[in-house]
């Protein structure tokens, strides 16, 4: 009998293992992209970007309110010489001391500033407008990369699989040839032609596992999952899209790229911009009203008639001349700016138009290979029959019969990633239209 404390040792050193325990967890693609973006820290980034644009967009609004100010001052005055006598008039006798409270309010509102607050207000919402766009290319590129990892990861589940019958086919012909050899049929070479044969199968199945845990875990990391979680592919197999027109997809980028969109902002910022410097040449107008308290009499409350409490109303107009002749070169350079903004924009939609275009081909040929590849795999099928038929009749050697199946198990191997990356080929096509986080 195994004591309580044996038990209770046993128990404590195999928690360790049990909570490091793989878990496994299937996903279809759109499930994947979903739990990328919820997880994404560089999302949260971006929304946190806007948050800011949001409160500047608030702190401008606020410019444009009245401004007050109020203010409330006691005075005590200690007059140790209290008399003044002026010419020969009879001498001015002042208190041994005096206290007086004196208090101002004043209210200012800007009427007119050439527009300047209105420019500013626009020109932060446009800013705020980019940033929500910049949120939205950091969701595209999020969404891809895990559409990246989760190919890359189905590349190898699905070779994993092909090699794994590829083992169970070899571990039959190891077989039949141990029993040929054993009739006298085959020689001792041939058998350890098979057994090589299985070895170097072994050692891509284990490169194969290898890269597969790298890739699982990198895959964790992006959607946020336990490490240890084991990622199963589900519904992988769907049927490949069918493209439109080459001009549908340069339509849609040029609407929805959100690198475009943003320079077109930027253009309209920068018109803004140059409004503001041009208002600086023209004049100002403002408003205020002033209200003032002076209670000389040394109470805080005092009695009627001992205090004054004046109020004024006043208009200021102001002008800077000068500007009229020292700002034409700084319009001159904002001007310079906005040109330099939409030659980018020129250059960048010629490079969307590019790499579109390259991509757009590149799903078509990744099409067109699967249907080679598929064509080759019923090649590769007859092939290894017939080889395994004139195998079993000792008619062809070891050597023809290991190659019919590597060529066959090779070619499965290329059809499943060929699918996989057209799969990857056709959301590279959709991410460059600035829509792979909208292809459902």
């Amino acid at each position: 009998m195994i004591s309580t404390k044996v038990k209770l040792l046993l128990i404590g050193l195999s928690m360790p293992f049990i909570l490091q325990a793989q878990t496994t967890k299937q996903l279809s693609l759109q499930e994947a992209v979903d739990l990328g973006i919820a997880n994404s820290k560089n999302l949260k980034l971006s929304q946190q970007k806007i948050d800011e644009a949001v409160a500047k967009l608030a702190t401008v609004k606020d410019n444009a309110l009245p401004t007050a100010t109020a203010s409330f001052m006691y005075n005590h005055a200690e007059i140790p010489t209290n008399t003044l006598k002026i010419g020969e008039g009879n001498p001015i006798h002042l208190p041994n001391r005096a206290d007086a409270f004196v208090g101002t309010a004043a209210v200012q509102e800007l009427v007119y500033g050439g527009g300047k607050l209105k420019y500013a207000q626009e020109s932060t919402k446009l800013l705020k407008e980019v940033a929500v766009l910049d949120a939205d290319k950091n969701k595209e590129e999020v969404s891809y990369a895990v559409v990246n990892g989760y190919f890359s990861l189905y590349k190898l589940l699905q070779s994993k699989k092909v090699v794994a019958q590829n083992l169970t086919a070899i571990a039959k012909q190891l077989k039949q040839a141990q029993r040929f050899y054993d009739q006298g049929l085959v020689t001792k070479n041939d058998v350890l032609r098979f057994q090589l044969q299985q070895a170097n199968v072994s050692l891509t199945e284990m490169e194969i596992e290898n890269n597969r845990k790298i890739v699982n875990y990198n895959l964790d990391i992006l959607l946020g999952l336990p490490e240890n979680t084991d990622i199963e592919i589900k519904g992988g197999d769907e049927t490949l899209p069918q493209l439109s027109s080459l001009s549908n997809y340069l339509s849609t980028a040029m609407s929805n790229r959100q690198e475009l969109q943003q320079l077109g902002l930027q253009h309209k910022v920068a018109d803004y911009n140059i409004k503001s410097i041009k208002a600086n040449m023209l004049p100002t107008v403002g408003l205020g009203a002033n209200l003032y308290y002076v209670n000389p009499s040394g109470k805080f409350i005092p009695s009627s008639q001992q205090y004054i409490m004046p109020i004024t109303l006043g208009a200021n107009i102001s002008w800077n001349i000068a500007s009229l002749w020292t700002n034409k070169n700084k319009v001159a350079e904002a001007k310079i700016q906005q040109l330099e903004i939409d030659t980018q924009k020129d250059i960048l939609t010629d490079n969307v138009k590019t790499e579109l275009n390259r991509n757009y081909q590149n799903y078509q040929l990744a099409v067109q290979k699967i249907a080679v590849l598929e064509t080759s795999i019923a090649q590769a099928n007859e092939n290894d029959r017939l080889l395994e038929s004139k195998y079993q009749n000792n008619i062809a050697s070891a050597i023809d019969r290991i190659d019919a199946e590597t060529l066959l198990y090779q070619a499965k191997i290329n059809l499943e990633l060929a699918k996989a990356d057209a799969k990857l080929a056709y959301y590279t096509l959709l991410k460059s239209t600035g829509k792979i986080s909208q292809y459902n």
